[in-house]
């Protein structure tokens, strides 16, 4: 999934008013939450995109484990560059076990 930020200000800000509405989250874990909300915008998103709600209604599918990575990307869809499957390509070559699911 690729996604553009285009207003960290405003996900960071939903993200704080997240974790302040948390009434069940100790305050030593709503501070260390809030400063890495503060400090990156992929934490932001942690705390208000939640992976479960995400695949709940699709037919056949259980999320087992879900976890965030991040990095930061100059993406342009225009790009003939661009090409999705060259990591898993690149694995493949590598002997990295074949195929993707």
């Amino acid at each position: 999934m690729i996604l553009e930020i285009d207003d960290t200000e405003a996900l960071t800000g939903a993200a704080l008013e997240r974790i302040t509405a948390d009434e069940l989250l100790p305050e030593l874990e709503r501070a260390h939450a809030e400063s890495a909300v503060r400090e990156d915008e992929a934490e932001a998103l942690a705390y208000l995109v939640d992976p479960f709600d995400l695949i709940a209604e699709v037919p056949g599918v259980e999320l087992a484990q879900a976890s965030w990575s991040s990095e930061e990307i100059e993406y342009d869809p225009d790009d003939e560059d661009w090409d999705l499957d060259e990591e898993d390509e690149t694995d493949e070559e590598d002997g990295d076990g074949g195929p993707r699911p």
